[in-house]
């Protein structure tokens, strides 16, 4: 930002002496002149000047308005990020790559319906308004050219991202999160580089059900996943600091109603091979006291998921590769994360549904070099929760990432929203090509 005293100290020499000829044709050839100068400076300058020169004739509104709203036009352009290519791995001498390319990128957007400045007091006001706010993310997610974008706190749905990314060729897929909540998770994909062939809706809540049906409840007795390092059992739980309007926290059929949400899609990519890909997107719990439900959360998707990848290798009689995004709420430490990289964890399951075996699963950023420092910048909380994670099946290669900002960089310091990102999270992204074995 441009330092007032250096701009105010010329100014007031100028407004103390007599109008000089450049400043008292506001109607002659020097007007364009003046205009161009005014350009230069700041709304509030201007509007100190205009105070300030009381024989300076008033410069017309329009032109004052187009001075603010080329100046806003400019302060709120988002920034774009970049892919960068990752050196050449090379191709084994029993693998061929079919040339085809596609582009997978998740982002937790922020939900317009949590934007309050009460909750985001760092955000310029201005960052936050819903005309802007939507423009500035539309941006973004255009400038991706992804052929697949996976979305959390997805709202104004139908009235806003449906149709407009519609126009951009996507089609896309919806699931809004149960308990009248307003968001949801999206799958945007390019009509030209993928078509639908199956898709499945996750209710997280459905673990309420697993949990009823079970004939081991009494005395409110629940198999959900808990740390046991960091959580204490559920029947053992202590009473916590807050109410929750649905009743007893302790109550595992409470505890787990949680009402998130996600996807799962199998699409034929439209190469030459027609490979299947299952893509999955999904918003696990955020409360950091909550680990439990996390991952109880993180098993239930592995269960679906598993079930979904058999239905389509039986349907299709294929081995279809899997990739798996969202915002996970949990950092690389956590038993979340480590369970989804390994498919174990050190504690039980919320239930034993089946045998169908977690699907190993790699992190794609953990696998060329490492975690970024953070995904989600706020003054409270700084750190990594959203990844993409892809089965290594041996038909895909890792050829980019999508390159975040670092904690010393200007256009994340002080938290986000901001004029820079939209959202308090930052896109996470990768180019993948298919191999052909």
């Amino acid at each position: 930002m441009m330092d007032e005293s250096h701009v105010m100290g010329p100014i007031h020499t100028k407004m103390n002496s007599k109008p000089t000829s450049e400043f008292k044709c506001m109607n002659d050839d020097n007007n364009n002149t003046y205009l161009s100068f005014l350009l230069l400076l700041p709304p509030r300058i201007i509007i100190i000047m205009l105070k300030g020169f009381s024989r300076l004739p008033r410069l017309p509104v329009s032109a004052v308005h187009r001075i603010c709203k080329m100046e806003m036009s400019e302060a709120t352009q988002p920034s774009l990020p970049k892919f960068i290519p990752l050196e050449d791995p090379g191709t084994t001498s029993t693998t061929i790559s079919n040339g085809f390319r596609f582009r997978v990128v998740s982002y937790n957007i922020l939900a317009q319906v949590y934007v309050k400045s009460s909750l985001f007091p760092h955000s310029p006001s201005p960052c936050l308004r819903w005309k802007a706010r939507s423009q500035a993310i539309l941006t973004v997610l255009k400038s991706f050219e992804a052929d697949f974008l996976c979305i959390q706190e997805l709202d104004e749905y139908d009235s806003f991202y449906k149709g407009n990314m519609d126009s951009y060729g996507y089609s896309s897929l919806y699931i809004q999160r149960s308990g009248q909540k307003r968001d949801g998770c999206g799958i945007f994909y390019k009509r030209n580089s993928a078509e639908l062939m199956l898709k499945e809706e996750i209710e997280y809540n459905d673990l309420v059900k697993s949990i009823e049906d079970r004939t081991d409840l009494c005395n409110h007795q629940s198999d959900v996943a808990v740390d046991t390092e960091n959580q204490e059992a559920v029947e053992g739980l202590p009473q916590r600091n807050f109410s929750d309007d649905r009743g007893d926290p302790n109550d595992p059929r409470v505890r787990l109603k949680r009402d998130c949400v996600g996807l799962m899609a199998a699409f034929k990519l439209n190469d030459p091979s027609h490979h299947l890909v299952i893509v999955a997107n999904t918003h696990i719990y955020w409360d950091p006291e909550w680990a439990d439900v996390k991952l109880a959360q993180v098993k239930y998707l592995q269960y679906r998921l598993a079930q979904f990848k058999a239905v389509i290798s039986n349907k299709f009689n294929c081995t279809p590769s899997v990739i798996v995004a969202g915002d996970f709420n949990s950092t690389p430490g956590d038993e979340v994360y480590q369970y989804l990289v390994s498919g174990n964890s050190s504690t039980m399951s919320v239930a034993e549904n089946g045998e169908e075996r977690a699907i190993p699963l790699c992190s794609l950023y953990a696998s060329i070099g490492g975690e970024p420092p953070f995904t989600n910048c706020t003054p409270g909380f700084t750190g990594t929760l959203d990844y993409i994670f892809f089965s290594d099946s041996g038909y895909l290669k890792t050829l980019s990432f999508l390159e975040l900002p670092g904690p010393e960089s200007p256009d994340v310091v002080g938290g986000l929203p901001n004029y820079h990102h939209p959202s308090d999270h930052l896109p996470i992204g990768t180019d993948f090509e298919v191999i052909i074995r």
